[in-house]
């Protein structure tokens, strides 16, 4: 076998020019049907941020100029992005002139938002940017428990409440669920932040890692953490944050917090 014949990316899939036409967008309703949300009536607010490391253009005298993007899609709307979609259109910045950052920024402004149906918002950062530097979630890191785990794919029966209200942050790092398009695995960390009855640790962790055969969006499994939490628990407030590990040059994080709970601080983990 040579390389021709070799099951790798080969240079025909990755394009020279730019083309918005390249993005590929996903209704949202589809997955969240089967979990009973009504998309004109949310349970949740919430974003999609994306991170984006392998951004660059040409400055007007032909000089490389990168930047990391950091992307914003709010979860009212209509479409999500495929990720290969979203890598394959800003390869095609590579070799293409721009007057400015500005410029740039405006163009992916107005792509992404038209892709997903939504205003993304756009934020161009150096590479070197304070906001970049690795930081941990806040809360308990529950881990270290020690459980026997027979599930393997989402089962919310696991999740077991008691009747004492507390008010607390736990998180962990052993959430893997797998892409629906390629198979691959998706690792990532998700944080649990809520006021109402005490959640049982160890029913927590393993219904976390019951998503380890799950195939899903990144954002649909939030959205499934959200609703069987808010079903079992029945909390006042939820925030339910994934951040997964960066795959061909983009990270995800999406999160879903019950109206008015408001975004969770910016931060991006080591893995990522």
């Amino acid at each position: 076998m040579n390389l021709q014949d070799a099951p790798l990316g080969h240079a025909s899939e990755y394009p020279q020019r730019y083309d918005p036409a390249l993005l590929f967008a996903i209704p949202r309703a589809a997955n969240r049907a089967p979990l009973g949300i009504d998309a004109a009536n949310l349970p949740f607010e919430g974003e999609d941020e994306w991170h984006a490391f392998e951004l660059s253009w040409l400055d007007p005298k032909g000089k490389p100029i990168v930047a990391v993007a950091r992307f914003r899609l709010p979860a009212s709307s209509p479409n999500l992005i495929e990720s290969k979609s979203w890598k394959l259109y800003l390869n095609g910045f590579n070799q293409c002139h721009f007057a400015s950052r500005n410029a740039v920024r405006q163009i992916l402004v107005r792509d992404l938002s038209s892709a997903a149906g939504a205003e993304v918002q756009v934020t161009l950062l150096h590479v070197d940017d304070e906001a970049l530097m690795p930081r941990r979630l806040p809360g308990e890191c529950i881990d270290d428990l020690e459980v026997e785990i027979q599930d393997y794919v989402p089962n919310p029966e696991l999740l077991i409440a008691s009747d004492e209200i507390v008010e607390e942050a736990l998180y962990s790092h052993l959430l893997k669920s797998n892409c629906p398009v390629t198979g691959q695995p998706d690792w990532g960390s998700v944080l649990i932040r809520y006021r109402g009855p005490r959640i049982d640790r160890e029913s927590l962790l393993k219904y976390l890692v019951s998503y380890r055969q799950h195939q899903d969006f990144h954002e649909h499994c939030v959205e499934h953490i959200f609703t069987d939490f808010m079903a079992r628990v029945r909390p006042e407030k939820l925030l339910v944050l994934a951040r997964y590990v960066r795959r061909g040059g983009l990270d995800i994080s999406p999160w879903r917090a019950t109206p008015g709970e408001g975004p969770p601080e910016p931060l991006r983990l080591a893995r990522q």
